[in-house]
């Protein structure tokens, strides 16, 4: 029986990591000619599922990186091959191109859906940007 006790830490589980851990994915359609990407870098708390970090957008346009802090909240399916819905939210200032004068804060929203590994698809909008059913993939 002593023996058993040993070979518990050596032994795997279909189970995610566990505690506090740091996680990066890019959601977009990376090679697309103008397509916004988004950059994350998480760190994720296993336990409560709450979720933290940095979002940085690039598009290939004027006014088209930003970079914010992120914060949100890990969703389980429980259904078959469990899912992880992570729900996502963040806020940048935005100056407006001119000749206009000013700047406001933008939302931002993301909602993904990503495996054990983190990987899958997902979406976002900001501004007037809406992105729907692009790949999520870690890196």
């Amino acid at each position: 029986m002593a023996d058993d006790v040993g070979n518990l830490h050596s032994q795997s589980a279909e189970i995610g990591p566990v505690g506090l851990y740091l996680v990066k994915v890019v959601v977009g359609d990376v090679g697309t000619p103008g397509a916004p990407i988004v950059n994350l870098a998480l760190t994720v708390d296993a336990p409560s599922g709450n979720v933290s970090g940095i979002a940085e957008i690039t598009q290939a346009v004027q006014g088209g990186n930003h970079r914010f802090p992120v914060s949100g909240h890990i969703y389980h399916t429980g259904l078959g091959q469990d899912q992880l819905l992570v729900a996502l939210q963040g806020q940048f200032v935005y100056s407006v191109p001119p000749p206009a004068i000013g700047s406001f804060l933008a939302q931002f929203r993301a909602g993904l859906a990503v495996d054990k590994t983190w990987n899958g698809h997902g979406g976002f909008d900001y501004l007037n940007t809406h992105v729907d059913n692009v790949p999520v993939k870690r890196v």
